[in-house]
């Protein structure tokens, strides 16, 4: 898995790729996530538009992440899953703990709510 991020004023845009399939694929970017809430960036978007596939050891790491944020007064948005990640967010009922929306844009018009 690869990722990239943007700072922005008061929120991190990470943009995923690839397959999140371990602890091992998501341990940079748990670190990456750390340094940043360590910065103040303690509201971040995942936008997974281009995430081929995730299991459930990568649904961990999106959960670990989002202890993290949550443990500092911070939030983790989850934008642009494909049907197969929604499908999986809903078997597992993760889309009751994680706010998902369709897009970045919606994602960051959230964070002022």
């Amino acid at each position: 898995m690869d990722f990239t991020y943007q700072k922005k004023e008061k929120y991190v845009v990470f943009q995923l790729s690839g397959r999140l399939i371990g602890e091992y694929d998501g341990m940079t970017l748990t670190e990456t996530v750390a340094n940043l809430i360590g910065e103040g960036f303690n509201q971040i978007i995942i936008d997974l538009t281009s995430l081929e596939h995730i299991n459930s050891s990568g649904l961990g790491v999106l959960i670990t992440l989002l202890t993290k944020a949550r443990k500092t007064d911070g939030e983790l948005i989850l934008s642009n899953p494909s049907s197969n990640v929604s499908n999986l967010l809903t078997i597992t009922k993760l889309n009751t703990i994680f706010r998902v929306y369709p897009n970045v844009e919606q994602a960051v018009a959230s964070l002022s709510q």
